[in-house]
């Protein structure tokens, strides 16, 4: 007799569901704002036509306006552009709002960036018509409750990575399928620097080995991409184009605290960028605190107007006072600015590595109590001071004098894949 046909076949199913969110600053600013509605709009972090935007909306992208386009260019193809400088600490509170929001629906399991989270389904949801309305519920959420201007894009495929392909490839308010059983599928409709990890410098490294479209990426053999990439990355690559589980769906864990800026020119002469340099050690050392760690490295880094870089570190036992923190930092400026000569400045960085969980036990050195006393005296104080900035607004108290010049830039900034806290604010 004839096998009777399955009728129990498995539906097809998905891993994750990646959300990227559509033009997220400009859509923030058109949210907050009604009168910007409908209209182009670019994020710029200053109002000149020298800048660059850091995002633009629907409206202004239909002029061929993105992240990094020239405001001076973006005028002359977009007479009607509007511009609008940059509030940091209000992108990070609507992408917290957007967090809160997804998390009404499903946890979520990734943070990738401002404007890009994922989840990973469970059972329940994995399968197909299952994944389609927890994206559904997740876009009425974000209108509904966030704001009927922040729309998003999502992915639903068998990685992560698939899924962030999947959210790119239909903007904005997108929802793209790509299923395991069906690949390639629609990926052949894309270019290869469609991809996220192909770029201007990879890009040609492929066509090298003869890989020109994506039938071609597609039909490489592990070697091949190994090869590419020069290295295990070309097979992890390899693996999650195939819908293999990918190799980074993990958060990072923490390594360092750090921050840097490039200094206007009036702050260039060294005694002033040394305050600046003052300034974002401070910054650094209330974040280290607040994230429970001490250090025990940090590195001074500068680079002058002629383009020369120069830098300087010290190792030290873990501490997270502010005032250690700073006799170190001293030390490594005098050394960094004697091999410049003493040069203008035009960008300062300073990173606090090595970090230590606080509730590790501190090793205890032989005839250092009383300064392992004075070291706890400081680290108090140094929490107080946190919170009395937390409570009064940043600067209200600091070590030492800072200047208004070196105080209206130290708010935050945000580099997409790193999202301050809503407390830095106030750092």
């Amino acid at each position: 007799m004839p096998a009777a046909a399955d009728s129990s076949r498995a539906e097809p199913a998905v891993d994750w569901l990646f959300l990227d969110l559509n033009s997220f600053f400009a859509s923030v600013e058109q949210q907050l704002k009604p009168e910007l509605r409908g209209r182009p709009v670019a994020v710029v972090p200053v109002m000149s036509d020298t800048t660059c935007a850091i995002a633009a909306s629907a409206q202004a992208k239909k002029f061929g306006i993105k992240t990094g386009t020239n405001i001076g260019e973006a005028r002359r193809v977009c007479p009607d552009l509007v511009l609008v400088e940059a509030s940091h600490d209000l992108y990070v509170d609507f992408h917290h709002r957007v967090i809160a929001e997804v998390e009404r629906h499903f946890p979520v399991h990734v943070i990738c960036s401002i404007d890009e989270m994922a989840c990973k389904l469970d059972g329940p949801r994995r399968p197909l018509p299952a994944a389609k309305d927890l994206a559904a519920r997740i876009k009425r959420g974000l209108q509904e409750r966030v704001g009927e201007c922040i729309t998003c894009s999502i992915g639903l495929a068998p990685n992560r990575f698939l899924g962030k392909v999947a959210s790119d490839m239909q903007k904005p308010d997108g929802l793209v399928v790509l299923l395991k059983e069906e690949l390639p599928g629609r990926l052949l409709e894309l270019e290869l620097r469609d991809l996220p990890g192909i770029g201007r410098r990879m890009e040609p490294r492929l066509h090298a080995q003869g890989i020109r479209t994506m039938r071609e990426l597609w039909d490489a053999s592990h070697e091949m991409l190994h090869g590419a990439w020069g290295g295990v990355c070309g097979d992890r690559f390899w693996h999650a184009l195939h819908g293999g589980p990918s190799e980074d769906d993990q958060p990072p864990e923490k390594r360092s605290v750090g921050h840097s800026h490039v200094l206007s020119p009036e702050m260039r002469i060294p005694p002033q960028a040394g305050v600046v340099a003052r300034r974002l050690l401070l910054k650094a050392a209330s974040r280290l605190r607040r994230l429970k760690y001490r250090a025990t490295h940090l590195h001074l880094s500068i680079r002058t107007e002629e383009g020369s870089r120069f830098e300087a570190q010290s190792k030290f036992e873990a501490v997270s006072d502010s005032i250690a923190l700073i006799a170190t930092l001293s030390k490594l400026w005098e050394n960094v600015m004697r091999q410049a000569r003493w040069q203008r400045v035009k960008k300062v960085s300073v990173t606090l590595h090595g970090l230590e969980a606080e509730s590790l036990p501190q090793q205890l050195q032989l005839f250092g109590q009383e300064a392992a006393a004075a070291r706890a005296q400081r680290e108090v104080l140094s929490r107080v001071l946190d919170e009395i900035n937390q409570k009064r607004g940043r600067d209200s108290v600091v070590i030492g004098f800072t200047p208004d010049t070196v105080r209206t830039f130290s708010g935050p900034k945000i580099a997409f894949t790193r999202i301050p806290d809503r407390e830095e604010f106030k750092e």
